[in-house]
């Protein structure tokens, strides 16, 4: 059986646009790789939007950062709620991965999705039909229908991220800060997934009092 490992590295400092920040242009972060870069791949990872209705855009301090040709994946967990946001999204990377949320209208994205990239497979899904909203087991158990090492879930507007049964759940927040109906102001906050087979690093982003705070974390599976 894969065995999974997790851990979180919060007190770690590293210098946006540096080498060891995953938003720098492509040839640093080749050059930090050496051998084998082409084989890692940098994934987006947001939801939660809510634009028009909730918010009026994505925050610039987030835009300065999400430059087209960055990333070469994104998922994202819905509530996209208009086109103009679902452009923007295609002006960042072509390759964009959406299921529906609670509010979009666009009936053509799936409920449920998996991607397979590098050696893991990601699931997503919104969350607004999992009762309790957010709950641990619940997301284990889509998790486990789906078959996936990483599950991401929003819904809840609040940035998460549980290792569960040599898994991993993440939960991005919402990227806009947008109200939720339990809270009337949250912390916009995405994450890049930095794949490498078996192995991901994770780069959380989080915009507190006009200033973007980060952290790295690590996952990795075992065969």
């Amino acid at each position: 059986r894969r065995k999974a490992r997790f851990f979180e590295v919060s007190n770690r400092a590293w210098r946006s646009g540096g080498a060891s920040d995953p938003a720098a242009d492509g040839k640093g972060r080749e050059r930090e790789r050496g051998r084998g870069a082409s084989n890692m791949v940098l994934v987006l990872c947001l939801g939660d939007l809510h634009v028009p209705y909730r918010t009026s855009d994505l925050p610039q301090q987030f835009k300065d950062i999400l430059l087209p040709g960055k990333v070469q994946q994104i998922l994202c967990t819905g509530d996209v709620c208009s086109s103009e946001m679902f452009s923007y999204l295609k002006s960042i990377c072509t390759n964009v991965h959406i299921v529906k949320g609670q509010f979009d209208e666009d009936h053509s994205y799936p409920e449920t999705k998996v991607v397979k990239i590098g050696d893991l497979k990601f699931g997503l899904v919104h969350g607004h039909t999992v009762i309790p909203w957010g709950d641990i087991s619940s997301l284990g158990m889509i998790q486990r229908q789906l078959d996936v090492d990483i599950l991401i879930s929003g819904h809840t507007h609040e940035f998460r991220t549980y290792a569960y049964e040599d898994k991993l759940l993440v939960n991005p927040g919402s990227a806009t800060g947008a109200y939720s109906s339990k809270e009337p102001s949250t912390t916009p906050s995405f994450c890049l997934f930095d794949v490498d087979a078996s192995k991901a690093t994770i780069y959380t982003y989080k915009l507190k009092d006009g200033e973007v705070k980060k952290e790295k974390m690590f996952f990795e599976k075992r065969g």
